[in-house]
């Protein structure tokens, strides 16, 4: 069991110590100045073809609501819906009655005898 602790401490040691190398190499790459991009030509596309126009259906316009001439034309209304009653619901019962049935036992085998 002491081996097992010890094989954990040098796992834990090892793995200490490699973090402190990344640690130092990152911090070298962070002072370390940007370097220059050389400048590449910008390519170049060709112009994207135009596109057709297309005719115009003459479509008719809307039908218009004519406006009452005289203030007094009313709007009809609306008929009602006839409301409907359901019968009421049969009444349930609050409580089942349970009864268990009753299984008939067998006698047991006969014992055998021992000598």
């Amino acid at each position: 069991m002491a081996s097992y602790s010890s094989f954990i401490l040098a796992i834990f040691i090892a793995i200490s110590i490699s973090n402190m190398n990344i640690c130092l190499a990152t911090r070298h790459l962070l002072q370390t100045t940007n370097p220059t991009t050389p400048t590449l030509p910008k390519p170049t596309l060709p112009p994207l073809p135009t596109i057709p126009t297309l005719p115009q259906p003459n479509v008719p316009s809307l039908p218009t609501i004519p406006k009452p001439t005289q203030p007094s034309t009313t709007i009809p209304t609306i008929p009602t819906i006839p409301q409907f009653t359901l019968p009421p619901l049969p009444n349930i019962p609050s409580t089942i009655p349970i009864t268990m049935p009753t299984f008939p036992f067998f006698s047991p085998p006969p014992s055998k005898i021992s000598p």
